[in-house]
């Protein structure tokens, strides 16, 4: 009983001082939630100690499967459908090296929907700089002539003003260290960018589109523009077992899903079908965020299922991931 009443106490002495009148900036707001949790950790400590429990496994987190953000500012779907997983300093902690995998493999404009729109980028790398990295290095294996995809995306222009942060294509073998996919059922082992592999933060922000061969091409499918050779996925190995097998060892701790627009048609390089949706897909899990993405989006002029996608069906199955949507706590903002 004495425990639990100083338990009580501390609560209300830590928390008493944080009221404010009810107009509060977004970044006291955020400060404050933090402050409550870490008082919430300290007090389910203290009670734990008592009862015999371990107070971290008793104090689960209340972060969403999935957040969906839906309004016509990129910048700020992309910072709230992040704040509603807990905030990047969740994922991002001072002087950590970041690592961010964007489709700018086109030399296409960002209206095409073929590379993930610059400002979405920009608003993930300017949380982490918020967070406190200490680098940030956005990259990918590109396709198409490496400057012009630079150039085209507009993400090393929207970005370069970010503290810390380094925008370039990867070619060079040198980049790339070979380890080993235990889980691989195509391949034991493949040459995967060792900025990913060597990274504190590993974030993937795809943008939603078609894939000729995949159907979609999403977070998992993306993971393809950190690997040096990825003819043999295409014409050696079945590519969506490759595609699995991959991300068993290319896993990001965030998924941010750039459903700004949708190439719907034409996919991966475009042209095609543009569709305007507004939106930002956020996860931890990689086979929820493109699940979601499927079901949200039109794909070759139809709606369809996750499970009608190889990939995702045999990632869930793998168990690397969930596709049951319906099971999922999803949090919708509208901002």
């Amino acid at each position: 009983m004495t425990l639990l009443l100083t338990v009580t106490m501390i609560n209300f002495i830590i928390i008493e001082p944080l009221r404010k009148p009810a107009r509060l900036s977004m970044s006291y707001e955020n400060d404050r939630r933090e402050f409550l949790k870490n008082s919430l950790v300290v007090s389910a400590a203290l009670a734990g100690a008592t009862l015999g429990i371990n107070p971290l496994e008793a104090l689960a987190d209340d972060y969403p499967d999935i957040s969906i953000c839906n309004g016509k500012d990129p910048s700020r779907n992309t910072r709230e459908a992040v704040e509603a997983l807990g905030g990047m300093k969740r994922f991002v902690k001072p002087g950590a090296k970041v690592m961010i995998k964007p489709n700018m493999s086109f030399a296409r404009a960002p209206e095409s929907a073929s590379n993930t729109n610059p400002l979405v980028v920009r608003e993930v790398a300017r949380m982490c700089a918020e967070a406190g990295a200490s680098r940030i290095s956005i990259l990918d294996n590109v396709l198409n002539n490496p400057p012009d995809c630079l150039t085209l995306s507009k993400i090393p222009e929207y970005c370069k003003e970010v503290p810390n942060t380094h925008i370039n294509y990867v070619k060079n073998e040198r980049l790339f260290r070979e380890v080993k996919v235990d889980q691989g059922t195509q391949f034991k082992k493949m040459k995967a960018l060792t900025d990913a592999l060597d990274a504190d933060t590993f974030i993937a922000v795809p943008v939603g589109k078609t894939h000729s061969s995949s159907g979609v091409s999403l977070s998992m499918k993306g993971m393809m523009g950190l690997i040096f050779d990825r003819i043999p996925f295409h014409n050696r190995y079945d590519l969506h077992e490759s595609i699995v097998d991959m991300v068993t060892v290319l896993k990001p701790h965030l998924v941010v899903i750039d459903a700004t627009r949708i190439l719907s048609t034409g996919g991966p390089g475009g042209p095609g079908v543009v569709i305007p949706m507004d939106m930002i897909i956020a996860s931890t899990d990689m086979v929820a965020a493109d699940a979601q993405m499927v079901a949200l989006g039109t794909w070759y002029g139809k709606k369809l299922e996750p499970k009608q996608i190889k990939h995702i069906r045999i990632a869930a199955e793998r168990g690397l991931g969930r596709m049951d949507l319906d099971k999922l706590n999803i949090k919708k903002i509208s901002v």
